[in-house]
């Protein structure tokens, strides 16, 4: 495969994501680890693509803004990584901060750059939607390294998408450090003689604020000097949508309590000095969050390093850095708890001093300075792992072709034909048939036969998946009917354009290839016939799979005017849908990629070598090499796009579930282009994208079982679809069977 140049390590980093002076938690944390990166390493050079949604002002480190809802301002900044020299690209991620559904357009920049990419997760979630499960699978694949902030995210990233622990980081969520005497001033205009409780950050519903609220008349009861600080603005999502309900439902509920003289509302966006002064001041701070599975919290993070007792609800966050005496747990929406464990500790000065100095202890491990040294270390471990798959994928030899097998084929097939569908790998009979399966199936056969001198077993299938079409052919209509049910009724007057064109081609394949006279002329009377129904076909597919029919039937039979006619008139619409498309940024001749893509560059192709058109044969092997370029993994593996196509703003993320036809196809066109060209290389692509039946996939995972002669019928995310039906398990043998075959044509050719 055609591999771009490895990246040369540099000193240079490229970081995305939300940037000060945008007001949020990820802003802070990006702007925060770029001065650690700097401060630790000064020869490093960091550049940041900042996230925008507004004309902000940004500092000088941010070389370009991303517009987050415009796609080509996401390809714009993959040309300025891609040129930029970069030795590595630092993502934060959270899915709200990118556009499309669950943040999917960071897809499609993440799969075009040419450089390691280091991914902080700052949500990781333990039951996410469909649609956030396939962004982060995505993500999760493109990604070197992983950077997560809490042990239990290790073990969902682990557990749920079978991400590799080798491949995760584990770095404390980065703090700044606090001096004791921050708080003195702020603290001092406050009056306060009792406990001082804080809870700081954007302000949504889910921060459970007012359970703290509820406890604040049993808590004045006892402790009449209390004070309790809410201080942050409201979340600007949450602004957007509800105004600023929340903050005032929690002002309404202070006056109802009779508690609102004793709490403060600081209705404004802290800055990182203002934040030091109040959690200085602080002798509490309290996290009451609603969400059980949060998986990380800066706010509870930077209230580590402040010496003050932490209360919270326990979320995943802060069960884990609370634990060994850290912090106080209290159960979800209990102000009484709340209550409870300030008068506790506040009346115990011993117990006090205790969770304070293991939280500070604790909070030594998370300052920015060793939060940079960490990151930094990430940012080499990626760069060695790109640098070894990149000699791997250049040196690497293609995987043993398996001797082919055809039991499985031979138990979904019986006199009838070749069955759609297999439940495991036992035969679903109440699927039926179809004509795709089993035109598939004739090709294989002929295939077979062209390699050897076929067996009885062979020709009886042959026969048998011949008949098939032969059957489904309307003689009235002139047009291939393609379901039939197990009870052999047809279920469907006439099938779609590509089947129409499959089963064309398995005919002309027969009239070409086979040795059996007889087979032959059923397939040439049957094509002849046909013919006229092809012309008002629209599918640029069906239009490739004629063609390849026609090139193969006039191998057997150059003497035939109505099928020389046809080749001529599918082949001018190719050529013309392909090159009218070639001046945009999409040069597929569809608006999506969709199933058997290779098919329609293998037209290009044998038409091309059939009229001795190089302007054919140069479009078919330009638009073959962008399929697979566009088609390959970042560690160079064979990637089809998945079962649901692929249009322009997502071909360069990878797509589940991964279809077997696909593997099928690129090898029959690369072989073509080989056999045609005779440049090796297209031999090793055809190799290369064979590979994927055996594991070398995006998931590591056979999908082939060999010595059954068996496919699954897809890989997706979680792994491989256990079904083994005709479509895959034919594509399977189909691309094994002829790659046998092209070894033997170049041993016969280099004699």
């Amino acid at each position: 495969m055609r591999l771009p140049t490895p990246t040369k390590d540099t000193n240079s980093v490229a970081v995305i994501g939300s940037y000060v002076p945008r007001r949020c938690g990820i802003a802070t944390y990006s702007a925060d680890l770029v001065d650690s990166l700097k401060t630790n390493e000064p020869d490093v050079s960091v550049h940041v693509f900042a996230m925008n949604e507004q004309d902000l002002d940004y500092p000088s480190e941010v070389t370009q803004r991303i517009e987050t809802s415009s796609l080509s301002s996401y390809r714009d900044a993959v040309h300025s990584i891609n040129q930029g020299g970069y030795g590595v690209l630092c993502l934060q991620h959270e899915f709200g901060i990118f556009g499309g559904s669950s943040g999917e357009y960071i897809l499609n920049l993440l799969g075009d750059v040419k450089i390691p990419i280091v991914t902080t997760l700052h949500t990781v979630l333990q039951n996410p939607t469909p649609q956030e499960r396939m962004v982060m699978d995505q993500l999760l694949s493109l990604s070197s390294r992983v950077v997560v902030m809490s042990h239990r995210a290790i073990e969902i990233l682990h557990d749920n998408h079978g991400v590799r622990r080798d491949k995760i980081d584990y770095i404390p969520h980065g703090i700044p450090q606090i001096p004791s005497e921050a708080g003195f001033a702020r603290r001092e205009s406050m009056s306060a003689s009792g406990p001082i409780l804080l809870t700081f950050g954007l302000l949504s519903p889910d921060k459970g604020i007012e359970n703290v609220i509820k406890a604040m008349p049993l808590l004045l009861k006892l402790l009449p000097e209390t004070k309790y600080i809410v201080a942050g603005a409201t979340h600007p999502h949450v602004a957007a949508a509800n105004g600023e309900t929340y903050r005032r439902s929690l002002e309404q509920l202070a006056v109802d309590l009779g508690v609102d003289d004793s709490i403060i509302f600081v209705d404004r966006y802290l800055d990182i000095e203002e934040v030091k002064e109040y959690l200085s001041a602080a002798d509490f701070y309290i996290t009451p969050y609603l969400n059980p599975v949060q998986i990380t919290s800066g706010t509870l993070a930077y209230s580590l390093g402040a010496g003050s007792v932490v209360i919270s609800t326990p979320y995943e966050y802060a069960r884990e850095v609370l634990s060994n005496e850290r912090g106080v747990l209290v159960p979800f929406r209990d102000p009484n708890a709340i209550a409870e464990a300030v008068l506790v500790h506040w009346t115990n000065p011993k117990e006090y001093d205790k969770i304070s100095t293991n939280a500070l202890r604790f909070a030594s491990t998370m300052y920015w300075n060793r939060i940079g040294r960490l990151y930094l270390q990430s940012f080499t471990r990626a760069r060695r792992q790109d640098k070894i798959a990149h000699v791997e994928r250049q040196q690497i030899s293609s995987l043993p072709v398996p001797d082919r097998v055809l039991q499985h084929l031979t138990s979904l097939s019986d006199e009838t034909g070749v069955l759609q569908h297999a439940l495991y790998s036992v035969p679903n009979r109440s699927e039926g048939y179809c004509t795709d399966d089993n035109a598939r199936a004739l090709i294989l056969t002929v295939v077979i036969e062209e390699g050897e001198a076929p067996s009885e077993h062979v020709l009886n299938l042959q026969s048998r998946y011949l008949g098939f079409v032969a059957n489904a052919f309307e003689s009235d209509e002139k047009v291939f009917r393609n379901f039939l049910s197990y009870g052999r009724e047809w279920l469907d007057r006439g099938g779609s354009e590509d089947s129409q064109g499959r089963a064309m081609w398995s005919l002309g394949y027969v009239v070409g290839h086979t040795r059996r006279l007889s087979h032959a002329k059923l397939a040439q009377a049957l094509f002849e016939q046909a013919v006229p129904t092809m012309y008002p076909m629209t599918s640029p597919r069906a239009w490739a799979y004629v063609v390849l029919g026609c090139c193969a039937f006039l191998e057997g039979n150059s003497d035939s005017p109505v099928v020389s006619a046809l080749l001529e008139e599918m082949s001018n619409r190719l050529y013309s849908i392909v090159t009218d498309n070639k001046a945009t940024d999409w040069p597929w001749p569809e608006e999506r990629l969709a199933y058997a893509n290779a098919r329609i560059p293998q037209a290009l192709l044998e038409a091309g070598d059939y009229f001795d058109r190089s302007d054919y044969m140069r479009e078919g092997i330009s638009l073959l090499s962008w399929l697979m370029e566009n088609q390959t993994s970042k560690f160079g593996y064979f990637s089809p796009v998945g079962c649901l196509g692929a249009g322009p703003n997502e071909i360069s993320a990878i797509g589940f579930d991964q279809q077997p036809i696909e593997a099928c196809s690129t090898v029959s066109a690369a072989l073509t282009a080989y056999r045609i060209t005779n440049d090796h290389e297209f031999l090793e692509d055809a190799h290369w994208c064979f590979d994927w039946f055996l594991g070398r996939n995006v998931n590591g995972i056979p999908v082939a079982i060999p010595g059954e002669g068996s496919c699954c019928d897809g890989l997706s995310a979680e792994g491989v679809n256990w079904n083994q039906g005709a479509e895959s398990t034919i594509s399977y043998l189909t691309a094994l069977s002829e790659l046998q075959l092209a070894t033997l044509r170049d041993r016969v050719v280099t004699g």
